[in-house]
């Protein structure tokens, strides 16, 4: 039974050399992690030639195949968002995450599902027309936000984004052992879960079929935690030792 792949979520040039160089076989960006290091909020508020220029350096900085978080696109229309791609392309960038939800005003609103699939179907033509191939993993959203009964409706999904020819399933904030299984089972494609408290371990991700493990903004975070309490110890105490 083939390894699930651990892909490395960074939102810098040095954090992805870390993530190299420890051994992670690929990374990707964290655009939640990029946003924040760059002083914006989640949700593409930062503009994408700023989150192209990080791209451009953490691909130039690294030699593992490196996937891009597009969220929703970072453009209103299909043509904004296939340009988009195709920047993304040139800089040598091996895939991306597109997701069915998106932010508006403030709130995260998911999709409908066949309006939704037929949007990406015609991105996948026009980019084969153009071209250009591109690793397109589908984050479906219906865990992440906690819907009711989030099970049946994200495997309703993975059988309509099947027939757009996307080449995996990304299901971000699925906890439970039993709706991985049957998520797995649903489809043909590749599922790539998200690390979390409560997800099942490596073993029993192996054992479900999942075939794609990320870190998300997760190191981001713990890493900043620390910082912040290490920044506020030297500033109570004067002890510069509690940086080393």
């Amino acid at each position: 039974m083939e390894d699930p792949l651990i892909i490395g979520n960074a939102w810098n040039a040095q954090s992805a050399k870390v993530m190299q160089a420890a051994g992670f076989k690929a990374v990707a960006t964290s655009s939640a992690a990029v946003a924040e290091s760059l002083g914006y909020e989640d949700g593409e508020n930062m503009p994408f030639e700023e989150y192209l220029f990080i791209v451009r350096r953490i691909r130039e900085s690294v030699a593992v195949p490196v996937s891009i978080d597009l969220e929703a696109g970072f453009a209103d229309s299909i043509p904004g968002i296939i340009d988009n791609i195709e920047q993304l392309h040139d800089e040598g960038v091996s895939g991306i995450n597109i997701e069915d939800s998106s932010i508006r005003s403030g709130r995260r609103v998911i999709a409908g599902v066949e309006e939704f699939a037929k949007k990406i179907e015609t991105i996948v033509a026009k980019l084969r027309s153009r071209d250009i191939d591109m690793f397109i993993n589908l984050r479906c959203d219906p865990f992440l936000m906690n819907l009711p009964d989030a099970r049946k409706e994200a495997i309703k999904r993975i059988l309509v984004y099947e027939r757009t020819c996307v080449d995996g399933i990304f299901l971000p904030c699925i906890l439970d052992a039993a709706d991985i299984k049957a998520a797995v089972d649903s489809t043909r494609l590749p599922v790539n879960v998200m690390i979390m408290p409560g997800l099942p371990d490596f073993n029993l991700l192996r054992y479900a079929g999942v075939k794609r493990i990320s870190l998300g903004p997760f190191a981001n975070i713990s890493l900043y935690k620390k910082l912040e309490s290490m920044a506020s110890d030297l500033v109570k105490t004067r002890n510069f030792d509690v940086m080393f």
